[in-house]
């Protein structure tokens, strides 16, 4: 009979990666498997006319230190670098007033306002406030300052709060690009203590919306929110890899985890996992002692369903549905982009006439690194297409007519004309079947999921479905789901920390 391995980790994007090494460094046996051909899931690169770029990632949250340490620890400390402070703009539908003096279907790009937290204004009365909502916006938004605070119970939906404290233009033309940006879903739809931990608390203490993101702000670290690495966040599966080798992890690309049986007892179980690769015509199966699924949710689901009546009741919580992401890259030759006419990217309201795209990020503008590899006149620029509860306009899309709508939609969002004669390089990258973990009634979902796994010996389940948004929510949350297993594995106990 074969020795089971000590750990199994399926799915080999950052989180089971991250975990698979909190195994192996006591010495655990660990296999990783991957169903696509690369690790590293949504944290990837490419080389584009001899650039080396994030096709999914391109920075992470400083917030808490948790990744900064993390990558300190894999001796990338060096290559740390901070994004231009420039900002991003907004492409918005034209106000009424301005819309009749330019035609019905005029659009505007402004800067996005900076006194904010995900495009709600700590000073509704700014310039660069009305510039984007107009005074009778402002002053509607300055009603938050009057109204009562609600004092009892907690909100929940984004958008419903700023809709009711600050009216529909502070939602639709500030937040919203920015909430479908940022997270890939309509700001009603967000919950607020996953996306803005402490706005709650702040708003009671504050007595007023704006008051409360003006106190978030007062106490947030100065300086960027975000950091990205010097040669494109790919170099951190890259690292992990190398750190996975050196402890003798053995890691299995394009190898499914179709199905996920235990056997033993409670005391000693033994996973027993169907395998399929392409071209194979027999299954293979592997044994282990402990499992972490760190697949994305709609795959986990799948396979903790047969484990017990206390994984039934998850299928029929109100999962969002699966998100799917488009990614255009393009290379540029494009000298007027030199002098970085929109910032360092633009955020695009659902409803603007213009444009197909819902964000674009212009990597030479944002990246020092990147353009001073790219040399003046040379730039790259990122754009991304699907939003939730919609089709992808992409989908039925050839990729030469997906790069003529990247040149178009990157014209206008730059204000800058872009023949086809100026392309250099086009790469397609598409994201599919993600779970958004930041939806309402998110934090609940996770809570019973936490409470089935926490039922079934031997089996942990990370990644960012369950972790939330972004390294600094994924890498954490993939220590303590490692961590909790090489201590079972040792047969060490974990005293919980005081609340």
């Amino acid at each position: 009979m074969t020795t089971p391995i000590d750990v199994l980790v399926i799915g080999g994007g950052v989180a089971g990666m991250v975990a698979a090494r909190e195994c192996a460094q006591v010495g655990l046996s660990v296999t990783i498997l991957e169903a696509t051909d690369a690790v590293g899931g949504p944290v990837a690169g490419h080389v584009l006319d001899g650039l080396s770029l994030d096709s999914g990632a391109e920075s992470f949250a400083v917030r808490g230190g948790t990744v900064a340490a993390f990558i300190e620890d894999l001796g990338l400390s060096g290559q740390v670098v901070a994004p231009n402070v420039a900002g991003a703009w907004l492409h918005l539908p034209a106000l009424p007033s301005r819309s009749l003096r330019s035609g019905a279907d005029a659009a505007v790009s402004v800067p996005l306002p900076r006194a904010g937290v995900l495009g709600v204004p700590g000073s509704p009365l700014a310039d660069d406030v009305r510039r984007v909502i107009g005074w009778s916006g402002s002053l509607r938004a300055y009603l938050d300052r009057l109204m009562p605070v609600l004092t009892i119970g907690r909100e929940h939906s984004l958008g419903e709060l700023v809709r009711k404290r600050m009216g529909a233009r502070v939602l639709d033309r500030l937040v919203e690009p920015v909430a479908s940006g940022v997270y890939t879903t309509s700001a009603v739809d967000l919950e607020i203590d996953v996306v803005a931990p402490g706005l709650n608390r702040a708003l009671t203490t504050a007595g007023s919306l704006s008051g409360a993101v003006s106190a978030l702000r007062a106490g947030a670290p100065a300086g960027s929110n975000v950091a990205g690495l010097l040669g494109g966040m790919a170099s951190l599966p890259a690292a992990l890899v190398a750190a996975l080798d050196r402890h003798n992890v053995t890691i299995r690309t394009s190898t499914t985890a179709e199905t996920l049986a235990r056997s033993g007892t409670d005391d000693a179980p033994t996973w027993n996992v169907t395998l399929s690769r392409p071209g194979d015509a027999q299954a293979d199966t592997l044994t282990a002692r402990y499992v972490i699924i760190a697949t994305q949710g709609a795959q986990a689901l799948g396979l903790v369903s047969p484990l017990g009546p206390q994984f039934d009741a998850l299928a029929e919580l109100d999962w969002p549905a699966p998100t799917a992401v488009t990614l255009t890259s393009l290379v540029l030759d494009a000298p007027a982009l030199d002098a970085h006419p929109r910032g360092t990217g633009v955020l695009v309201a659902i409803d603007a006439p213009d444009v197909t795209a819902k964000a674009l990020t212009h990597v030479t503008a944002k990246w020092a690194w990147v353009a001073k590899a790219a040399g003046p006149g040379r730039h790259v620029v990122r754009l991304s297409y699907g939003r939730a509860g919609a089709p992808n306009p992409t989908d039925d899309l050839s990729d030469d007519e997906l790069q003529t709508l990247a040149l178009h939609d990157a014209s206008v969002l730059l204000g800058v004309p872009l023949p086809a004669s100026s392309l250099r390089a086009f790469a397609r990258t598409e994201w599919r079947d993600a779970l958004s973990p930041a939806t309402l009634g998110a934090p609940e979902r996770a809570q019973q999921v936490r409470e089935a796994v926490a039922q079934t010996p031997a089996l942990e389940v990370t990644g960012a479905w369950l972790a939330g948004t972004g390294l600094a929510s994924v890498i954490p949350h993939a220590l303590e789901a490692g961590d909790r297993i090489r201590h079972a594995a040792l047969g060490l106990t974990i005293t919980a920390p005081d609340r």
